[in-house]
């Protein structure tokens, strides 16, 4: 790998690590500053603590600003992925959806045609939300991050369904401020005349630290097409105010048949116009660990999001720069448009 290219990687890499151990430490640093200095002994008239109660429970001070936190972004959050049909909203959603795509890329690797895929994950009778029925196109280029449908991600090429699949998941039914999240699917995945089974299995926790929460979310998998394999995503997110949000998001994808990591960093910006209109602003590096560790492409768009009719038809607009490696990180322009029926329990 040249110089350049390495140090431009170890630059991600340490940007990562900055934000991960820098959160951890100023998190602590300023909740130790925040706690009142003890009372003297030698003062047996200054006792401001209810000492059996603190004995009893010693973390229970921390409990209503954690709680409040927790509350705060995961309305946020879960409001902004919902609005734009994110992945982590429909993975982690008790609620039975059906989402349709109509998508087309002009420019760098656009194909001359819109192409339909959709998903839909409905709840079964009688289960309590506990098991549901999941029918999704692609099922693995879902996991790898290589399809296109409902994501928030730079589009590099729209690739019509190669495959179908039914499948049924096992979740844990949560409350809104619960911090984990588990679930497992069995499923067959149909591409012509063959039909083949699957697996999957997805946990998650997130947890607020000061100003900041971090997510971190494990899935592993295995498909006839691609092998076993999993997925590690990283989630750092701060809201910067009512209407702004910023989160850093690592992944890294791992191939048993291609002992290769698939690695991407995301940073993006989240803005709310209004209840019709939002947009975001995002920068990418992509990468690979095999044969060595390098960058492969460089991403800059922004994706702007209106809301055409009621709570279910959306039109995605996202303006793109691609800088790949294969062309000499030359700059590549793309224009993503994309028509969405989304139909959940909210509409």
């Amino acid at each position: 790998m040249k110089s350049a290219e390495r140090r431009s990687f170890q630059i991600i890499l340490f940007v990562i690590e900055f934000l991960v151990v820098g959160t951890l430490f100023f998190s602590s640093a300023s909740f130790a500053a925040e706690q009142p200095a003890p009372p003297p002994l030698t003062d047996p008239t200054n006792q401001p603590f209810d000492l059996p109660a603190l004995i009893v429970d010693p973390f229970s001070y921390v409990d209503e600003e954690r709680d409040y936190l927790s509350s705060k972004f995961v309305t946020l959050t879960r409001n902004l992925d919902s609005f734009f049909a994110d992945d982590r909203n429909y993975q982690e959603s008790n609620n039975s959806l059906v989402q349709l795509d109509l998508v087309r890329v002009a420019g760098y690797g656009g194909e001359r045609k819109f192409v339909l895929s959709g998903r839909a994950k409905l709840d079964l009778p009688s289960t309590q939300k506990r098991f549901h029925l999941l029918l999704e196109t692609n099922p693995d280029k879902n996991v790898t991050g290589e399809a296109v449908q409902a994501q928030t991600t730079p589009v590099k090429q729209v690739v019509a369904p190669e495959s179908y699949s039914a499948a049924v998941r096992y979740e844990k039914a949560k409350e809104l401020a619960q911090p984990w999240f588990v679930s497992s699917d069995l499923g067959v995945k149909f591409q012509g005349i063959h039909a083949n089974p699957f697996a999957r299995a997805r946990g998650s926790y997130a947890v607020p630290i000061n100003e900041w929460r971090l997510k971190a979310a494990e899935t592993v998998f295995w498909f006839n097409t691609i092998g076993a394999g999993e997925t590690t995503q990283l989630d750092v997110e701060r809201i910067l105010s009512e209407l702004l949000l910023f989160r850093a998001t690592s992944n890294a994808t791992w191939l048993k048949e291609k002992h290769n990591f698939d690695l991407r960093q995301d940073l993006t910006v989240y803005q709310t116009l209004n209840e019709r209109n939002a947009i975001f602003y995002q920068a990418s590096a992509i990468g690979v660990s095999n044969p060595q560790t390098q960058v492969t492409e460089y991403v800059m768009l922004m994706q702007y999001r209106y809301r055409l009719h009621k709570q279910w038809v959306f039109l995605e607009v996202s303006p793109q720069v691609h800088f790949p490696r294969t062309d000499h990180f030359k700059s590549n322009p793309a224009l993503s448009i994309r028509l969405e029926m989304l139909l959940d329990k909210s509409n």
